[in-house]
């Protein structure tokens, strides 16, 4: 099984970052707001996904994960070819 790495970048502008075996499914969850969805987007909703990046296994998609929260903001922003 596959495990995708997604940034979604929400109506405020603020940047997102997950994992999950679906990537479109989430990003549903997240929006409807149901009780799956993260609480982050409590405040301020969902609006694009902008990065989508395809992992082996759970571990390596968590590594990757965790390499790019440790990002400052620009860096983010330059990975998802975003501007600021």
């Amino acid at each position: 099984m596959s495990w995708f790495l997604y940034i979604i970048q929400t109506k405020k502008k603020r940047l997102y970052t997950g994992i999950t075996t679906d990537v479109e499914r989430r990003f549903e969850e997240h929006k409807s707001g149901s009780a799956k969805a993260a609480k982050f987007f409590r405040s301020d909703k969902p609006h694009k996904i902008v990065r989508i990046e395809n992992f082996e296994n759970r571990s390596e998609a968590s590594k990757r994960e965790a390499e790019i929260k440790s990002f400052t903001r620009p860096q983010k922003l330059k990975l998802c070819k975003l501007k600021a």
